[in-house]
């Protein structure tokens, strides 16, 4: 099996991993052992890792170990031999000289590198059990028992801690089942059901015109549309066509249904074969970042892959560029983000959402996010009208009805709520909202009654709204 983690990649991660904790390290003395120190014992961790694994030593363990180094340190030259023989008699774990020196310059200064170091531990003995594009049950229960041990020591000195932000069991991966022989009887398959067939482009414009109120988003997807068909029929004609960029900004209050027109938009390519699959992957900053340095990198990674062949719609991108924090690790998710763009451009749309004023500033925060991301779609607020439009079609997806006076009453509220709406207005998350309390005070409501028959299992009063509170 090719790994997707090069040799190169491994030492560059590991590399920068280990650089930038070094960086942190204020005591003089404590940072020369550490950079003496970290390789040896990082390899040492390795090997614990590779014989958890039980699988034979490959070439690519060699070069994975091999690449193990610090920038300015010399780099290691194991043979194959060499290494097989080292994982067969790795004695076991135990902490590094310097980590009990940290913990004392933590006890002093509170500087608490001691509990970062383990996450920096966890994060690299992960990327040693990746060799072979998996990590079992045996190798991620050998990253938490030293994770663990090391923890155990700063309990032990009244180092208190948040638990790491990297979860081992996330990465757990199943391994293939063993084939089996061609003698053995096949189990019988179950019967597959048939696919429905992916919606038509003209089935999907229908959809997009049958939502609710957005009149000028809807005329700027279909002016997007003609754009595409146009440079399609350009190229069949042999004709120079523009270079042009199908990754696109959102911008709009929460629930104007920014996610909802991304997952048509990812369709609609679909339909027109400029993505292959045509698949949403939803994503916000917690889905990119993570909470030391090298893993951003990996998770960013990881949904761009996700996505690949559809769109990656990132909603609030503006955390992404935190200008209070040039260190933020929002940064690398950005970088790791144009890479793959770029990477990916022939099947990989990327949308990025979230209120006018903030993306504004964020697309101009680094210029390459001006240069990728220049087509603006506006969602402006639903109105009254439109909340209430809104509200019925709940209620009709749902099996509910409303009376006059229980119209009126949501048609009071609703304009309210659209005339009073401040930035904390939700749109159609408001109305979902109204909608769910009211459902909820029926319920309570028709238990109460001793036979109530189906139109009162469906009817929604204006009791029932009238007790809910307004959002």
């Amino acid at each position: 099996m090719k790994s997707s983690i090069s040799a190169a990649e491994v030492h560059r991660q590991y590399s920068e991993g280990v650089s930038a904790f070094r960086r942190q390290i204020a005591d003089p003395a404590l940072r020369v052992k550490f950079t003496q120190q970290a390789d040896v014992f990082f390899r040492a961790c390795a090997l614990g890792v590779w014989q958890r694994d039980g699988a034979a030593v490959t070439p690519r363990h060699v070069e994975y170990y091999n690449a193990i180094y610090a920038k300015g340190n010399p780099a290691p030259t194991i043979l194959f031999w060499e290494l097989s023989s080292a994982v067969l008699e790795y004695p076991g774990f135990k902490p590094p000289e310097f980590f009990a020196r940290m913990r004392a310059c933590d006890k002093v200064s509170g500087t608490g590198l001691a509990r970062r170091f383990i996450d920096l531990t966890t994060l690299m003995l992960l990327l040693f059990a990746a060799v072979d594009d998996q990590v079992g049950e045996a190798e991620a229960g050998f990253v938490n028992s030293c994770a663990d041990a090391l923890s155990a020591l700063c309990d032990k000195d009244g180092l208190k801690g948040e638990r790491s932000p990297l979860d081992v069991g996330d990465f757990v991966t199943q391994r293939p089942q063993p084939a089996q022989p061609e003698t053995a009887e096949k189990p019988q398959e179950a019967p597959q059901a048939e696919e429905e067939p992916a919606p038509t482009l003209k089935e999907l414009l229908e959809q997009l015109d049958g939502l609710c109120g957005l009149e000028k988003v809807k005329a700027d997807v279909k002016s997007l549309i003609n754009l595409v068909k146009v440079r399609k029929l350009r190229q069949e004609h042999g004709l120079p066509v523009p270079p042009m960029s199908l990754h696109l900004v959102f911008m709009g209050n929460p629930g104007t249904g920014k996610t909802t027109v991304a997952r048509l938009l990812a369709q609609i390519y679909k339909a027109m074969g400029v993505l292959s699959k045509g698949q949403l992957v939803e994503v916000d900053r917690s889905g990119l970042v993570a909470g030391f340095v090298g893993q951003t990198a990996i998770k960013t990674g990881e949904a761009v892959q996700k996505a690949l062949g559809g769109v990656l719609f990132i909603d609030e991108a503006y955390a992404l560029a935190n200008q209070d924090n040039p260190n933020d690790f929002g940064r690398e998710a950005i970088e790791t983000l144009l890479k793959g763009m770029e990477d990916h451009r022939a099947d990989l749309v990327v949308i990025v959402a979230g209120y006018t004023e903030l993306m504004d500033r964020f697309i101009h925060a680094n210029p390459g996010l001006e240069s990728r991301f220049n087509k603006y779609f506006y969602f402006e607020d639903y109105t009254g009208d439109q909340l209430m439009e809104i509200f019925r079609s709940m209620c009709e997806k749902n099996g509910y009805t409303l009376d006059e006076s229980g119209q009126a009453c949501t048609a009071r509220l609703l304009h309210g709520l659209y005339e009073n709406r401040d930035e904390n207005f939700g749109n159609a998350r408001d109305v979902r909202n109204l909608f769910e309390r009211a459902v909820a005070r029926q319920a309570d409501r028709v238990a109460a009654l001793e036979q109530p028959d189906k139109e009162a299992l469906m009817a929604l009063t204006e009791a029932d709204l009238q007790e809910s509170p307004q959002a």
